[in-house]
């Protein structure tokens, strides 16, 4: 009998500024690697254009070519995680000496 396989490890998604010298090259780059944006582009005076993407930590080097330029702005699995620990446990609607329905144990707190 076999081992069962470990589990792949998971990658972190980062929040990256993506910036490339014009609209064409943003446009390819964005074909090609079909990353999760967030917001509008935005066009900087020069040409320049830049748009943030939502990329697991070990894409990143597959944004990186000539005439674009990435930025990490954070990582969003950390802020995800950090939220996540902000919210506590049970209903606290129900009323403190409500009785539960179903297949539930009533919690305390």
């Amino acid at each position: 009998m076999s081992a069962p396989s470990p589990t792949p490890p998971r990658h972190d998604i980062l929040r990256l500024r993506v910036t490339a010298k014009d609209a064409d090259t943003l446009l390819a780059l964005l074909r090609e690697t079909r990353p999760d944006t967030g917001g509008r582009p935005h066009v900087e005076p020069d040409g320049r254009i830049s748009i943030d993407a939502y990329v697991p930590d070990d894409r990143v080097a597959g944004l990186e070519r000539e005439g674009v330029s990435v930025t990490r702005i954070g990582n969003a699995s950390e802020a995800g995680r950090a939220a996540q620990a902000e919210v506590g446990t049970g209903d606290r609607f129900a009323p403190a000496d409500a009785v539960p329905h179903g297949l539930a144990a009533k919690l305390a707190g």
